[in-house]
């Protein structure tokens, strides 16, 4: 109930926050572009306009605590220099409700800009219908203007030219549109959501579909966010893809998204699986845009980066996109992602950081992520990869989470952070541990001695205290929650384990492979 509530206040607000705003000059010295958590920016979409590089974004507005997608209106960012940083930031330049009668307002979801061939500026933008009878009435409208600041207008007032209405009746969500534009002028829009592509021809008009759509398949993985682009006469389709699993080149948290594509010969398929472009980043999902600015490709992302930034409050990166020519087709090199300097951690005394997480359930299930045990982040409002977590249809009566050092280390305390979604006792669902304890390595597994109280609450730390010892692994231990038939489910958001004295942090390198096993 309290999340719908501050869902509908911050609907509120949105819609009542329209104004006109003066473009602003930054200097970044790095990634994410917009950091200072005034303005989330998400859903990026580069172009090439009047010799700069622009790129469209929406506007993440989420309250810190909502999981949901409040997005108001789109903005613009503008450089004649991606390395330098310097950017124009253009705020709101375009809102639903103010650019097509037909749509809601406060949801300004993913589109993208290209210059047509009567080179005025098309704006193809997905937006909920008012007054719509669709199951999802997310659509597809376009907007036509001189220029990429606007003032935009609805290129086809009768309505959307995608939906679940039309051209065809479909049952997808209509979302995520990326246009191309082809050698020969004939323009393409690709659009869709939840493992569903969508592809049709446009007129010349670069508004009314022309023909059958057609299902785009053969990419591995595809959840949503396509991006349509041509190289020395090859098709790139780059998407955000969640093929997950514990052997996936794409990414082990199901919520998670990489950045993959493939190939083609021809602007609808067939398409081949080619790889990953980016791996997972800080925010759950990832939407790619990629462009070509003066002989250097970039590819644009987003993340959680930014002051406050969460998966509802996400902020555009761009890095340099780079190609190896020595295979046909040529591949994408996978992109690094980069940050700007950010200053040194304070000592701590945790030192979770620098192990290697593991647990019983390995492999962890899906929808849960291991390496949100020790990211050193705790949320009032959780998704599933911002923990590990046990859930299955049916529990065990313990599980257990380990770290791993790859030298022995003193420590004398520990702290850990419960979540659940049913209450104590309970044997569905997730519920906090009816008992844990703590017990490290010392030529077998023995139990901390001299410790505290283990406390169960969830949603804070339960801190424990204990002698110093020296190991190199630490066990949680925990017994289920039950009521004599089934066993409750387990998670953790954060596991801290600290030393006797503070000192700089340290973070483990994932590229190392994990600690050796104790025992």
């Amino acid at each position: 109930m309290r999340n719908r509530l501050l869902v509908g206040l911050a609907l509120a607000m949105v819609a009542g926050s329209a104004r006109a705003e003066e473009p602003r000059q930054i200097s970044v010295p790095g990634n994410p572009i917009l950091a200072d958590g005034d303005y989330y920016s998400t859903d990026p979409a580069p172009f090439v306009a009047d010799g700069a590089l622009w790129i469209l974004a929406g506007r993440d507005q989420a309250p810190p605590d909502v999981n949901d997608f409040i997005m108001g209106e789109w903005q613009l960012l503008k450089t004649d220099d991606p390395v330098a940083g310097r950017w124009t930031h253009y705020p709101n330049i375009a809102r639903p409700e103010n650019v097509f009668a037909w749509a809601e307002e406060a949801r300004a979801y993913a589109g993208q800009i290209v210059q047509g061939p009567d080179k005025r500026y098309y704006f193809y933008a997905p937006v909920l219908e008012k007054n719509s009878d669709a199951k999802d009435r997310f659509a597809i409208g376009v907007a036509v203007a001189d220029s990429p600041i606007g003032p935009w207008r609805d290129a086809h007032p009768s309505g959307p030219i995608i939906s679940q209405r039309v051209p065809v009746k479909n049952d997808i969500q209509n979302i995520d549109p990326t246009i191309l534009i082809d050698d020969d002028g004939r323009a393409y829009i690709y659009w869709g959501t939840f493992g569903q592509l969508r592809g049709i021809e446009l007129d010349r008009d670069m508004v009314t579909p022309k023909g059958a759509e057609q299902a785009i398949e053969g990419l591995t993985g595809f959840f949503e966010a396509p991006w349509i682009m041509k190289r020395k006469g090859v098709y790139y389709m780059l998407y955000a893809g969640n093929n997950a699993g514990p052997t996936s080149d794409c990414t082990q948290a199901v919520y998670h998204a990489c950045i993959a594509y493939g190939t083609a010969s021809s602007p609808m398929g067939p398409w081949t699986y080619r790889g990953v472009v980016l791996k997972p980043v800080s925010s759950t999902t990832s939407h790619p845009g990629a462009v070509d600015y003066k002989g250097q490709w970039y590819l644009a992302y987003h993340t959680a980066d930014a002051k406050g930034g969460g998966h509802f409050r996400r902020s555009v990166a761009i890095d340099r996109m780079e190609w190896d020519d020595s295979v046909t087709p040529a591949r994408i090199r996978t992109v690094v992602p980069t940050l700007r300097p950010q200053p040194p951690l304070p000592p701590t005394r945790n030192i979770a950081r620098a192990a290697s997480a593991n647990a019983s359930n390995d492999p962890v299930p899906v929808q849960f992520w291991i390496k949100a045990l020790n990211d050193g982040i705790t949320k009032a409002a959780p998704l599933p990869p911002d923990m590990w977590g046990s859930w299955t249809a049916n529990n065990p009566p313990s599980q257990w989470i380990e770290y791993r050092w790859d030298k022995p280390v003193t420590i004398n305390g520990s702290r850990i952070w419960f979540w659940n979604d049913q209450p104590a006792g309970s044997g569905i669902g997730v519920a906090p541990p009816a008992a844990w304890h703590l017990e490290y390595w010392n030529q077998g597994w023995e139990a901390v001695p001299g410790h505290g109280v283990y406390g169960t609450t969830p949603g804070m730390f339960q801190a424990v205290a204990f002698p110093p010892i020296r190991t190199r692994c630490l066990r949680a231990v925990m017994t289920a929650s039950g009521d004599g038939k089934s066993h409750a489910g387990l998670a953790v958001q954060e596991w801290a384990v600290l030393a006797p004295k503070a000192a700089p942090p340290i973070t483990r390198k994932g590229d190392e492979g994990p600690a050796p096993a104790c025992g």
